[in-house]
């Protein structure tokens, strides 16, 4: 009998001198769009969701937080958002649901068949993670990182969703030395498909503050202490009924490449229960 890929996948252990080489992988969503995943280290289970325009390459590896987090005993498992990083970016409309992501991150999850979990994310990745909790995902911890109450709760005040949808109408208009021109730059730098992006933007939906409010999870909030949703930060560490804030160096973008992120996931998951 021949052992399926997915199983094989799951059950190899790197050797040592790998521990800190990335590896991907690809599967089919829920509506069959084919999404990467990256993996670094072996150990418990780890699922980090990168940000907006970035992908698991930027978040989490290039600036050495999964090899950190591998370091402590964790199997940091990466999943690219369609229209970010490696996976595929559908320009067709239909392609784009409301709530796409979480449905993305619950195909991947059963794919995985991982039942005893934890779960990090950055950004959109954090909101995504958060209401993929409140749809019923059941991680032993949760991390959001860089995201905040109203980001999670109200998109349209908490999060600069608005303006990035601006800035896609106006690609390429944008001078040097404007916000609007660094976001243009990074996504030209990630090669973000705009017409799939723009489809993605339109998908977000907010979660239910009394919900969130009564998601009885331990959790880390942790934001860079220049990054303009810091406030918003505090605010959801005081509103989850079991959370512990932490400052980090750096702003919204600059944060995820000091050692500081991958320091402060590292103390809150600490030593694996198995290790």
């Amino acid at each position: 009998m021949s052992t399926s890929p997915r199983r094989h996948l799951l059950r190899r252990r790197p050797a040592p001198e790998e521990a800190s080489l990335s590896r991907t992988h690809r599967f089919e969503s829920f509506d069959g769009t084919e999404l990467a995943w990256h993996e670094v280290g072996a150990g418990r289970p780890l699922l980090l969701m990168h940000g907006l325009f970035s992908s698991a390459e930027v978040n989490w590896i290039k600036f050495g937080t999964a090899a950190r987090l591998a370091d402590a005993g964790y199997r940091c498992l990466m999943l690219d958002f369609r229209v970010h990083g490696d996976s595929a970016a559908p320009e067709d409309e239909a392609a784009y649901p409301t709530g796409v992501l979480e449905k993305d991150l619950a195909a991947w999850t059963d794919y995985l068949g991982i039942q005893d979990y934890d779960l990090a994310g950055f950004s959109l990745g954090a909101r995504t993670a958060a209401i993929g909790v409140l749809d019923g995902l059941a991680p032993r911890r949760l991390a959001l990182c860089g995201m905040g109450l109203e980001g999670i709760c109200d998109h349209d005040r908490g999060t600069s969703i608005g303006e990035y949808v601006g800035i896609i109408d106006t690609f390429g208009t944008h001078k040097p030395g404007s916000e609007e021109y660094f976001t243009q730059q990074f996504l030209k730098t990630n090669k973000v498909d705009l017409t799939a992006a723009r489809h993605l933007l339109h998908t977000l939906r907010d979660a239910d503050r009394a919900a969130l409010g009564d998601m009885n999870i331990p959790a880390a909030v942790i934001c860079g202490e220049e990054d303009k949703y810091l406030a918003d930060a505090k605010a959801l560490a005081a509103h989850l009924p079991d959370a512990a804030f932490t400052e980090i160096a750096g702003t919204h973008m600059s944060s995820v490449t000091k050692p500081d992120l991958g320091e402060a996931l590292a103390a809150f998951f600490g030593s694996p229960p198995s290790a």
